[in-house]
Formats: C-alpha cells, structure tokens, sequence
C-alpha cells in the first residue's frame, strides 16, 4: 500500500529550519562584512564585500588572551571532575556504608543550591585564600558545581552493570582497583563522555563566576572579553558576532566527536 506524503510535516520541518537557520545566517553574514556595511546594509543582507578583517580584528583585541584563559580554566575543570567522580561514583554503587551514602546525599544537596545564592561567602572565601582575580579562583568553584550533576549522571550509568560481570572479576581473583579500571570505565565510557561535556559546556560558558572573582584584563575569559566590544559609541556588532562564532567552535567540535557516547551515556550503559 502507497502511503500518502504527510505535507503537514515537511511544513513543519520547514518552519523548523527557517527558525533554526535564520539566527545561524545572520550571525554568520554580520561577521563577513564591515561594520559600515552592516549599519548600511541590515541584518537580513547578504554580504557584498567579503572581508575576514571582524576575525583579525578581535584577536588584536586581546580574544586570544581570552580564548587561551577560557581553555586554561575548561580543561582544568574537566581533569577536576574526572578525577573525582568516576572513583566517588564507583564508592557510592559498590559500597553500602552509611558514609558514602551520605556523602553522596550531600552531593545531591548540591543540585538544589544556585551559584547566585553562595556568591557572596564564595567571593569571601576566594579573597580568604588569596585566589581573588586569579584563574584558580575560577576552576575551583565552576568544577565544584559541576560534581553534583556529573556524579548523578555516572552513578546513573555504573549501575546498570550487572553483578554478574563484578562477580566473575570477583572469580579471577581481581582486586576492586582492577575491576574499576577494567570493568567499570570502559563499560562507563558513554556516561563519561557525558559527564566531560557537561563540565566543559559550565567552564566554557561560565560567566558569573569570572565576573565576581577576578578583575584585571589578564584573568578575563572569553564571557567577559565579549564586553570589550561595547564602546561609548555603540556595539560594533560584527566583531561581537565573529568573537561570538569563534567561541563557539570548541565546544561545537568537541560535541560533534562526541555526539553518539553523549547520547549512550543519557540513555545508559551501551545506549539499551
């Protein structure tokens, strides 16, 4: 039986593209045409003169500093939560004391306080320790923040491993380190893509936390080296968008490779 096409869907489907793509282009068209053009020219105008000068242009403008410290401050807060929440996640499924099931309720605590409402004993606590305007200032608090999610997420995902696998490691006589190395984070590979992503999108994107606890130009990262396109006469609108593209393209690469263990991790072990 020939099934009739639904034109209703690829309407639809339509509609949904043009509200996706719309936003896409006229970034993308603002960051390839001087600012004159652009005022002249309008949002919605293709470009009549192609110019890279907008890319140039931010990182005379010190965006590679920003850049460079938003990696910095990333990749520390993803090496924090992978050494801590695969073997604290690992505790929380095997072991069944009274600690770790407290600890991990306190954990869980976390998901429920706002980052707006410890700002300010943050703020207090970070000068205390002398890591005011300073990118440790920054990694600590953005990493700490990220461990609630990331432990639910993997201890999520170590629990749907069946005994029968820890039992037959328990046969061949390997010790817990062993079967945490061997069994547990190859089986978790999905759960700690997820996890990886999850902390680098809260660095990456971070924008409180630089705001509060640092200052000076050498410590800003790239949410706040945004503003430096905000002058006394106006926003230059296509270098804001060209720095904007451009701090796009990690997290955007670093998603599209890990697309399919991100996705496994959300549904569990394997994607069943």
């Amino acid at each position: 039986m020939k099934r009739r096409p639904n034109y209703l869907a690829g309407l639809g489907s339509l509609v949904w593209l043009a509200l996706i793509g719309l936003p896409l282009y006229v970034m993308l068209a603002a960051t390839l045409q001087s600012r004159s053009d652009y005022s002249a020219n309008g949002p919605l105008a293709f470009p009549k003169h192609f110019t890279l000068k907008n890319y140039t242009q931010d990182f005379s403008n010190g965006f590679g500093h920003f850049f460079l410290n938003t990696v910095l401050v990333t990749l520390a807060v993803v090496a924090i939560v992978l050494l801590v929440v695969p073997p604290l996640s690992y505790a929380i499924v095997r072991s069944r004391g009274r600690i770790t099931t407290g600890v991990f309720r306190l954990f869980l605590l976390g998901l429920a306080i706002p980052a707006q409402a410890v700002i300010v004993p943050m703020f207090y606590v970070i000068s205390k320790a002398g890591l005011y305007d300073n990118l440790i200032g920054v990694i600590l608090p953005t990493a700490a923040f990220s461990l609630p999610v990331c432990a639910l997420v993997l201890t999520g995902v170590m629990r749907d491993i069946t005994s029968d696998l820890y039992e037959a490691m328990a046969m061949d006589g390997a010790s817990p380190s062993r079967v945490f190395f061997q069994l547990v984070l190859p089986l978790s590979k999905g759960g700690l893509s997820t996890i990886v992503v999850f902390s680098a999108l809260q660095a990456w994107n971070g924008f409180l936390f630089p705001l509060v606890l640092t200052q000076s130009d050498s410590s800003k990262v790239i949410t706040l080296g945004l503003f430096n396109f905000q002058t006394e006469h106006g926003i230059d609108i296509p270098g804001l968008l060209a720095a904007v593209v451009l701090s796009m393209l990690p997290i955007f690469i670093v998603y599209l490779f890990a697309r399919r263990a991100l996705v496994q991790g959300l549904m569990g072990v394997g994607g069943k």
